[in-house]
C-alpha cells in the first residue's frame, strides 16, 4: 500500500482520538529528523494545526521530557533558591509529581 494512503487512513483517526480528551491543547509532533516528510503529509498535518518541532542535529539522545517536562518544572521553580541540592532535587519531584497523568 502507497505510504501516502496509509498516512491518509491513519493520521485522521489517531489525532481524533487524542483530541477527544485534549481539546483545548494544541498538538506538537516531534520530528526525529530520520525520514522525509512527504508534502503531502506536511500539508496535512498544517491542515490539522498540527505543529511539528524538529530535532536537533547531532543529539540523538534528546527525548519528549528534553522539550515538554523539564521546561515546564524549571519555569515553576524559577525565582526560588535552595539550600542545598537535595532541596532543590525535591522541589523538582514535587513540581513533576504536580503534572496530571493525561499530560
Amino acid at each position: 500500500m502507497d505510504m501516502w494512503l496509509q498516512f491518509s487512513i491513519c493520521l485522521p483517526e489517531f489525532f481524533e482520538e487524542i483530541r477527544k480528551n485534549n481539546r483545548q491543547r494544541k498538538i506538537i509532533v516531534h520530528h526525529n529528523n530520520t525520514c522525509h516528510a512527504s508534502a503531502e503529509t506536511t500539508l496535512f498535518l498544517k491542515g490539522q494545526k498540527i505543529e511539528l518541532t524538529g530535532h536537533p542535529p547531532y543529539t540523538p539522545d534528546l527525548a519528549p521530557n528534553d522539550f515538554y517536562l523539564f521546561p515546564s518544572a524549571k519555569n515553576k521553580l524559577r525565582g526560588q533558591h535552595f539550600s542545598s541540592r537535595e532541596e532543590a532535587v525535591d522541589a523538582f519531584k514535587m513540581q513533576v509529581l504536580k503534572i496530571p497523568q493525561s499530560e
